[in-house]
């Protein structure tokens, strides 16, 4: 079932060119403030502002028809040298999709199920291979889809505020929008850590573990933005230079251990395993507190996403981001199809349902 589920898609295909044509035509008419997506341009910078804060940002198919042909359009327009992308409301950069409507899509076989996947995972391809520099300032809330909207592009800040995580195992599915590109490529096993328990990263631990670039307190955030806006000659050196006086100058946590720290060597050993079973025998078998305690997380988990997501992270270490994002578009219409997933998220409380998204 696995090795029929992994093998080769047909490329995904890009949005058609009028659509790139109509979108930029439609960013230079007046952003209405009460859009779900602004699209803006000031100076040299192209800014991409997720704007449902009651929702903590989370992406729907809508917001994801426009962002994608926009960056198209900077992509290939000379007088724009650089992209921002940031989330309105002060709590989250963006907590992940909208899982109700792609819940209530897959029970009935609705298009929208298909349609979501293969639009969103053609976005976090665009944002992987951009020419021009972008720049996602993750502040807040940043999980599933929200990861997919920054992780691939060239610069990620993240501030005290950031909560970074993907949860997907917990309710049945796997951690997607080019999970199995990035989370193997981390430090050790960090990457299948994160994965397989949906443990949760906090601030300055989100550039520890290989995830953010950089980190800047959340107060500067505007004044990093305007300077951004006004860089002259905005090429991926002079960014990374302006970042790094930010960087520099954040005391917030500096000399604070990173959380895992302590864990590393036996987050090395116990999830180095080929398989799920071997995994939960090396944790059983070490007994450590810690070990016990992922060991509890673990058992919480949907076993068949559990297996999934170690396989997709191990084919993925290998492969190119969109060959990755062809076998997760793949694994994602097999979840669809499954019974895992709508379980999962039929259990999690309301309150939680935004926080266990993709």
């Amino acid at each position: 079932m696995a090795a029929r589920l992994l093998r080769p898609l047909p490329r995904l295909k890009p949005f058609n060119r009028l659509q790139v044509i109509l979108q930029h035509l439609k960013m230079c008419k007046h952003t209405d403030s009460s859009d779900e997506v602004l699209l803006e341009k000031k100076g040299g910078a192209g800014i991409i502002t997720l704007n449902r804060p009651k929702a903590l940002n989370a992406l729907n198919l809508s917001m994801i028809q426009q962002i994608y042909p926009q960056i198209k359009a900077w992509e290939q327009d000379p007088e724009t040298f650089l992209i921002i992308i940031k989330g309105t409301g002060g709590k989250a950069f963006c907590a992940g999709g909208d899982i109700r409507a792609i819940t209530d899509a897959g029970k009935v076989g609705d298009k929208l199920a298909q349609d979501f996947f293969r639009e969103e995972y053609t976005l976090n391809n665009a944002i992987g291979t951009c020419k021009k520099p972008y720049v996602a300032l993750i502040d807040g809330i940043t999980m599933g889809g929200g990861v997919g909207l920054s992780v691939h592009g060239h610069f990620r800040v993240a501030t005290e505020k950031t909560l970074f995580a993907m949860p997907e195992t917990a309710i049945g599915l796997f951690p997607d929008v080019g999970g199995g590109y990035f989370l193997p490529r981390l430090s050790g096993k960090i990457g299948y850590y994160l994965a397989l328990t949906g443990f949760r990263l906090k601030g300055r631990d989100v550039l520890k573990a290989g995830i953010a670039t950089h980190f800047v307190e959340s107060e500067k955030l505007p004044d990093l933005e305007k300077d951004l806006i006004a860089l002259k000659s905005a090429s991926k050196e002079n960014i990374a230079d302006l970042l790094n006086s930010y960087h520099e100058k954040s005391k917030i946590d500096q000399e604070k251990e990173f959380v895992l720290d302590e864990h590393m060597e036996k987050i090395n050993s116990l999830f180095s395993a080929n398989s799920v079973e071997e995994i939960v025998k090396k944790l059983k078998e070490d007994g450590s507190p810690f070990a016990i305690k992922q060991l509890e997380t673990i058992n919480k988990m949907s076993p068949t996403s559990l297996k999934m997501t170690l396989r997709q992270l191990r084919e993925g270490a290998s492969m190119s981001l969109q060959d990755v994002l062809t076998m997760e578009y793949r694994l994602s219409q097999a979840c669809m199809r499954g019974h895992d997933f709508y379980e999962g998220v039929r259990a999690v409380s309301p309150s939680q349902r935004l926080l266990c998204t993709w």
